[in-house]
């Protein structure tokens, strides 16, 4: 094993010969306070680690069909409010998120029409929207009734990872 350090005065003798040509500016000011800035942090912020947190849990978890719902999901889950609160416990606000959209039929029907959006965006086909009084199209891959259970059995693995009740 090599010893590739050396020793204190030998590192300041070599930056005092590098500097002595240069011209001190502000720029190079600011640049040597701030090289310690990000010293034991992660450049990714926190919620940016909690996004990536819930896109790897609903690749994981998420029963989807079409392969478009977890996409849906993760943007949303990104974008809500819940989020900005507490990116520190993404499973808690991915939970905190389900709960909400299963509890309004406006917010479900809203991921089921985005998810049938992207669908036919992906597949390069016209989506299958369900109308209020008709039955669901059969090449439906995102219908109320199966994003609802798939959105459910969900909220039960996530409050039951996060520790949180389910319902």
């Amino acid at each position: 094993m090599t010893d590739d350090t050396s020793p204190p005065d030998a590192d300041a003798e070599l930056q005092r010969e590098v500097l002595a040509g240069r011209k001190f500016t502000v720029t190079e000011a600011i640049g040597r306070m701030a090289g310690g800035l990000m010293k034991g942090d992660s450049p990714v912020t926190g919620k940016r680690q909690a996004e990536l947190a819930v896109q790897e849990y609903l690749a994981r978890h998420l029963t989807d069909e079409g392969g478009v719902l977890a996409g849906v999901l993760t943007r949303r889950v990104s974008e809500c409010d819940l989020m900005l609160s507490d990116f520190a416990h993404p499973l808690v606000v991915l939970s905190g998120y389900l709960r909400r959209v299963l509890g309004s039929d406006y917010l479900l029907k809203d991921v089921v029409r985005d998810a049938d959006v992207e669908w036919g965006r992906v597949f390069g086909e016209r989506p299958h929207f369900e109308r209020d009084g008709c039955p669901p199209d059969p090449d439906d891959p995102y219908t109320h009734a199966s994003v609802r259970a798939a959105l459910a059995r969900l909220l039960e693995q996530a409050a039951a990872d996060s520790g949180a009740a389910p319902a």
